[in-house]
């Protein structure tokens, strides 16, 4: 009887589910990242003799596969104060150097560097580093559309040459098609706490003159530009997965 009930209780036991856990620590799975970020950008080019340093502030939402393929959408707001245009308001500033209003005061005229990027883009992870297969090397190249011009504000003046329809004699508003490459990290950790990605990212753009005329140069423009910007990107990366759930299997 004794060995009739040793022999039972082995067989439940070689016979009971046994338990496994897994997920983005141990293996690559599949989800969606939201990254928010910012970028330090320098342009080059024939941007280089129209704007100086700038600040890129970008959304990103992309898919990852369990491939560690990563498949997605950008958009990056481009603004900074560094604007290089010599004699852009020459026509509009009297013998002494000054822009008056319609009252005749002196008016407070501010110009800024304005424009956005919006790029759709394939990537692909690398698990070289990390604390997981989720992280590590991250290549990415995109293609998609730039757009930048000089923003003129006057503040609570009004000076009719710079108002309306008038202020894109001035704005040098240019737009077209780009090209996007970025090498480096990007980490995903084990908790969900701290995720992020880190790299320099080269835009590349073939752009054209949206303005017909310039006022303070009296000449027609149409030529094809070619734009670029550099810089350093860091996003931080909110991850949305399901946690994998238990497996269970028997012997």
């Amino acid at each position: 009887m004794r060995r009739l009930v040793i022999l039972h209780t082995l067989a439940f036991l070689g016979m009971a589910p046994a338990i496994a856990q897994g997920g983005i620590r141990d293996t690559a799975i599949p989800l969606t990242a939201v990254t928010l970020n910012y970028a330090f950008q320098l342009p080059s080019m024939e941007l280089y003799e129209r704007f100086g340093w700038n600040n890129n502030v970008g959304l990103s939402v992309g898919v990852k596969t369990a491939s560690n393929y990563m498949f997605g959408m950008e958009v990056g707001f481009i603004f900074g104060n560094n604007v290089i245009e010599p004699g852009l308001l020459r026509n509009v500033r009297n013998t002494y150097g000054e822009i008056l209003d319609q009252e005749g005061q002196v008016a407070q005229v501010l110009i800024y560097q304005r424009g956005y990027q919006l790029i759709a883009y394939a990537a692909k992870i690398i698990n070289v580093a990390g604390p997981n297969p989720n992280s590590g090397l991250l290549l990415k190249a995109g293609g998609g559309y730039l757009r930048h011009k000089i923003r003129i504000e006057t503040q609570n003046n009004v000076v009719p040459q710079l108002e309306d329809e008038n202020l894109e004699g001035y704005d040098r508003l240019c737009a077209g098609p780009a090209a996007l490459f970025f090498a480096g990290y990007q980490h995903f950790g084990n908790n969900r706490l701290i995720n992020f990605q880190v790299g320099f990212e080269m835009l590349v753009a073939f752009t054209k003159p949206l303005r017909a005329f310039n006022f303070d140069t009296e000449q027609f423009t149409s030529d094809t530009r070619m734009d670029a910007l550099n810089g350093l990107r860091f996003g931080w990366t909110v991850p949305i997965y399901k946690r994998k759930a238990e497996r269970f299997f028997t012997h």
